[in-house]
């Protein structure tokens, strides 16, 4: 792509959260989703592969879907309320309709279905863009209206854990995999943002740096799938050791940062006097760390079987850079001492 073209579009994806970020009205935030939609299609078109145009297609579908339905939830709020205001949501007509609006523009089961096909069509660049950047704008209007209506988000974050962490059962491809990934861990930070909105903005916090240290080894080393994944041993030696912990930060075992976020949302669970959905939220993390011991188990124990024992594949030296690699894995699995502080930063 034009690296001018590109700039622009980037430019205009950066643009489009931030207005939806500086927002008070629905109007405006409902602007800077569309634009950060209308931005991310050509890049993610780009490579003019028909898988990558079926997807395109497919997020163009739902994201106009919801944007259309967030705007009419806005309108019909300022009908029965007379506000615009984002944070005067009163009616729980409206409310109900926008949380479900941006539940589809995100990903939440059960109107996940559009995430695992759209991130598979995409290059790992993309779909890095797509898991975490895109999150972020309706994860603010999110914040913002704080929806009161406990049972539609506990169901919500509930089922996303659960089909994030069975969907991802039966997987090879590891960008579905991540997408799987992704909807679990959208569930966490959705079951507390009634309780605790500090602690979902740490959720969120944590998933975007272990999403983007996953990514970023995962193109470092061309992985598409679980067989290349198995031959990465002799790509990047260090690296593939290293791979299984960012991996299993991702499930949350600890003592990595993924445990820290998880933890803290099952105490926060515990102490609102809900312990059932504190057990099934447990559990429902134990089919997602399935499919990350299965990876690691891929990276670290076997040989892939089509491939000659002690073959080096052939490659060319990686242009990536590695110092945001470097970071994002430090961090990925050496924040959980840090707990303490940042929960008092987030309690300020």
């Amino acid at each position: 792509m034009n690296p001018y073209i590109l700039a622009t579009l980037l430019f205009g994806l950066g643009l489009g959260t931030t207005i939806t970020f500086a927002s008070s009205h629905w109007l405006l935030a409902w602007m800077g989703l569309e634009m950060n939609t209308l931005a991310i299609i050509p890049i993610m078109a780009h490579l003019h592969h028909p898988r990558a145009v079926e997807a395109t297609t497919k997020y163009f579908l739902t994201q106009a879907t919801a944007a259309a339905m967030l705007l009419f939830a806005s309108t019909t709020n300022a009908w029965l309320t007379g506000q615009w205001d984002i944070q005067q949501m009163s009616h729980p007509l409206p409310v109900t309709m926008i949380t479900l609006a941006l539940a589809l523009k995100i990903g939440l089961a059960p109107v996940h279905s559009w995430l695992p096909e759209v991130l598979q069509g995409l290059d790992l660049t993309t779909g890095l863009i797509l898991s975490t950047w895109q999150k972020l704008a309706p994860f603010a209007l999110l914040l913002q209206i704080c929806p009161t209506n406990s049972t539609l988000l506990t169901m919500l974050g509930l089922t996303s854990t659960l089909v994030g962490g069975w969907g991802g059962l039966n997987q090879t491809q590891l960008r579905k995999i991540l997408a799987y990934s992704s909807i679990a861990h959208l569930g966490w930070m959705i079951l507390i943002l009634q309780f605790s909105p500090s602690l979902t903005l740490l959720a969120l916090f944590t998933y975007l740096i272990m999403t983007f240290s996953t990514f970023l080894v995962f193109k470092l080393n061309k992985s598409t799938n679980i067989n290349a994944l198995a031959i990465s041993w002799a790509k990047a030696t260090a690296l593939t050791s290293l791979t299984p912990l960012i991996l299993l930060s991702l499930g949350g075992l600890p003592p990595l940062t993924g445990f820290m976020p998880k933890w803290l949302i099952l105490q926060e669970l515990t102490k609102q006097e809900l312990p059932a959905t504190a057990t099934l939220a447990a559990l429902t993390a134990l089919l997602s760390l399935y499919f990350y011991l299965r990876l690691s188990y891929a990276m670290t124990l076997t040989m892939s079987p089509n491939n000659l024992t002690g073959t080096t594949p052939w490659r060319l030296p990686s242009a990536q850079l590695t110092l945001p690699l470097a970071l994002t894995t430090t961090s990925t699995l050496t924040l959980l001492p840090l707990t303490p502080a940042i929960t008092a930063a987030l309690s300020l």
